[in-house]
């Protein structure tokens, strides 16, 4: 935007400065043809004087010295018809056209006394002519050579002094331009940068007034909108959060008086009612731990904390840790659900060299376990792999199943809120982990990919941007 700006405000300076200086130049040329037809027309008319004296005294001699004296002065030619002669001086002779045709125009009592606008960059000379004698009788005619060349070369220097200011003029509207440019858009940038970090971060810096009136009140009203909006979703999250909360309380209450009442019951009819509505409230206690969960997720995405991939430094400040350490105790952790499922569970070999990950642990373990969960859950009987895979773009950690997978369109949904396959509605669960995972990946640097697994399955991937890592210890072995 801003080259469009600036090209179009430097094409209408040097347009400017074009029609400034060809006025200028114009108006030097006019001047310079004027002064120099005054003094010819001057000239010739005193020569047409003499030349008259001459033919009504039939003597010619002082005609001639004065035109001589002239030529040798000015360096031009001056030619004379009188009755009983012709008399020339400068070398002005009938053998040039347009001097045939000034004594031709000139005999017929028509003054030609008017020069052609001066160019710089002409060569030659040009006649001027006029007729001499009484009212009613032409007597004679004049003819004088204008040598142009001073005229020319004043007019050279001058558009010399034209083309130098003209320059200076043109550098000086550049450089205004490169300011005003960025004098109005400097603002712009600088808005269209916090548009991006209150839609990445929900959050964005004051912006200072600054360029133009109407953009400074447009900062000043973004300011204010950002901040309402910055407030907004804090309150909505914090409602989301608290909300939940509180619910946990009177739903504990509620579990606890009807492991009570499940105690009052004797009849084996009561006893299975009673074991619904303790599912029932399990299925809430779930969804309320999940939503606790994403609201905590969501709040560190925006907030940016712990952003940082792999390498020795961390964006977002947390310390390098080793991944698989992590992975490690998740594997351990998820062994006996993967037992009663029928799954296997399989620990890849750790990388050589080892890695480090700049990355939050809890929060690494957070999305490794919601994965490790799902993949037992939907994949029963199944074989899990878990790894990580560094590759020359990024480096990731992979937890792949070879159950029945999801179709592209699945998966491309599966990190929406509360959303559940159609052919999982019948397994417990309350459509919010892949969305916890996304949230907390995108709050360190990262990013989750669901794949495709040949022949069937899913592979689930945490990628984070690849950065040379510091040697560690290698890590125990690995855990099935």
């Amino acid at each position: 935007m801003k080259l469009r700006v600036l090209g179009v405000l430097s094409l209408l300076s040097v347009l400017i400065v074009i029609a400034v200086s060809n006025a200028i130049l114009t108006s030097a040329s006019r001047e310079l043809t004027q002064e120099v037809q005054i003094n010819r027309v001057a000239a010739l008319n005193r020569f047409a004087q003499v030349a008259y004296d001459a033919a009504t005294d039939n003597d010619s001699s002082q005609l001639q010295r004065e035109m001589d004296g002239y030529s040798r002065l000015y360096g031009e030619g001056i030619l004379i018809r009188l009755p009983q002669g012709t008399l020339r001086s400068g070398g002005l002779g009938e053998d040039r056209a347009e001097v045939r045709e000034a004594l031709s125009r000139a005999s017929l009592n028509l003054s030609d006394t008017t020069l052609p606008a001066l160019q710089p960059f002409g060569a030659g000379s040009e006649v001027i002519s006029r007729s001499f004698g009484s009212a009613n009788q032409v007597l004679g005619e004049a003819v004088l050579e204008v040598n142009l060349e001073a005229a020319r070369q004043k007019l050279r220097e001058r558009w010399l002094v034209v083309g130098l200011a003209a320059a200076a003029l043109g550098t000086v509207l550049l450089l205004a331009a490169a300011r005003v440019t960025g004098w109005v858009l400097r603002p712009v940038h600088r808005l269209n940068s916090a548009v991006t970090e209150l839609e990445s971060t929900g959050k964005t810096s004051q912006l200072p007034e600054a360029g133009p009136p109407e953009l400074r009140e447009l900062s000043r009203s973004f300011s204010r909108m950002a901040q309402t909006v910055s407030e907004s979703i804090d309150s909505q999250r914090q409602l989301i959060a608290d909300t939940s909360h509180q619910l946990r309380n009177p739903v504990g209450a509620l579990r606890l008086r009807i492991d009570l009442l499940q105690l009052e019951l004797q009849t084996d009819r009561e006893q299975a009612a009673a074991a619904g509505v303790v599912a029932e409230v399990e299925r809430v206690e779930e969804l309320l731990d999940g939503v606790l969960k994403l609201a905590a997720a969501e709040h560190k995405a925006f907030e940016g904390s712990a952003r940082g991939p792999l390498g020795p430094a961390s964006r977002g400040g947390q310390a390098p840790i080793d991944p698989f350490s992590v992975l490690q105790e998740e594997v351990e952790r998820a062994a006996p659900a993967a037992r009663l499922a029928g799954s296997t569970l399989e620990l890849q070999a750790p990388p050589e060299p080892p890695l480090q990950l700049a990355c939050n642990a809890d929060e690494l373990a957070h999305m490794v376990g919601e994965l490790l969960t799902n993949a037992i859950k939907y994949a029963p009987g199944g074989h899990i792999s878990v790894g990580i895979h560094d590759r020359p773009e990024a480096t990731s950690i992979e937890i792949s199943d070879d159950g029945p997978g999801l179709s592209a369109e699945e998966r491309a949904a599966s990190t929406t809120r509360f959303w559940r396959s159609p052919r999982h509605r019948e397994i417990r669960g309350n459509g919010l982990g892949m969305t916890i995972v996304d949230r907390l990946a995108e709050a360190n640097g990262a990013r989750l990919v669901l794949e495709e697994r040949s022949p069937h399955g899913l592979i689930a991937r945490i990628e984070f941007p690849r950065r040379p890592a510091p040697q560690l210890v290698p890590s125990g072995p690995a855990v099935s």
